[in-house]
């Protein structure tokens, strides 16, 4: 069996990380699959949304720590520029114009935390169990983490859980707003993936643009980030989507949107 799974339906893409017996512990092959992956979904106009998740018990537990020795031998160049190049892939989904979901069925550490701080939206079974993990094998942190955890917990809590490393369970996860719900073990495929759909169902040219506002909003000033919302709102008002929405409400039915 592949390192990494794709399949597709109605509009909704699942990258699923098959790598059990190490905890979806990440091989070269799920990188560059992912990197494909992304890029090449990003660019379908078929999907609509993308959910990210593994099989077994883990969603990732991050970088394959057997094969860490052998890696940091190359030198500090070539360790950096293989670091690099992973990297690549939190920014490509950041980039993204689809909405990306990780569904986090099990422990989510490293870099796999990292993974699922950098989708959009993150729905947790209620025994997953997070935690930074980096400090513990002294090392200090890639994929994004220290930067989306930052954002999304604030200071203070980022500085404990990359400083301290303990894994903190899904509840905790949720309450100082590192994902979005939490659900039960047998509710999590059929509750993410009505978020997905529902997802892959609306105006999908909208919400790229509205993803891109949001990530400006995060950085950028406000009067930046209005005029980027005035390029976007007047880039989607030209969409089949939008005439559609107005001409439904007119019509008091339900609009059907095609991602145009």
């Amino acid at each position: 069996m592949p390192d990494l799974i794709e399949t597709v339906d109605r509009g909704v893409a699942t990258l699923t990380l098959n790598r059990p017996e190490s905890l979806n512990a990440l091989s070269m092959e799920i990188r560059f699959g992912l990197l494909e992956s992304l890029e090449r979904l990003g660019n379908d106009d078929s999907v609509g949304c993308i959910v990210i998740t593994g099989t077994g018990r883990g969603f990732c537990a991050g970088g394959d720590v057997k094969s860490m020795g052998e890696r940091s031998a190359r030198g500090f160049e070539a360790r950096a520029a293989g670091i690099r190049n992973s990297n690549r892939i939190p920014m490509m989904m950041r980039s993204s114009p689809k909405v990306i979901i990780a569904m986090v069925n099990g422990v989510a550490v490293g870099a796999g935390l990292s993974m699922a701080l950098a989708c959009d939206l993150r729905i947790a079974a209620r025994s997953a169990r997070f935690g930074t993990g980096f400090a513990k094998i002294g090392l200090s942190g890639d994929w994004g983490g220290t930067w989306t955890l930052t954002r999304l917990v604030g200071t203070a809590k980022a500085r404990e859980l990359y400083f301290l490393g303990d894994m903190i369970t899904a509840e905790t996860a949720f309450s100082i707003g590192m994902v979005n719900q939490v659900v039960d073990d047998e509710s999590l495929t059929s509750i993410t993936m009505a978020i997905a759909r529902r997802i892959a169902d609306m105006p999908r040219v909208a919400l790229g643009y509205a993803k891109k506002n949001l990530h400006e909003a995060e950085t950028g000033s406000f009067s930046a980030t209005l005029e980027m919302e005035a390029i976007h709102q007047a880039r989607c008002s030209q969409t089949e989507d939008h005439r559609e929405a107005v001409a439904a409400f007119k019509e008091k039915r339900k609009p059907v949107f095609h991602g145009r």
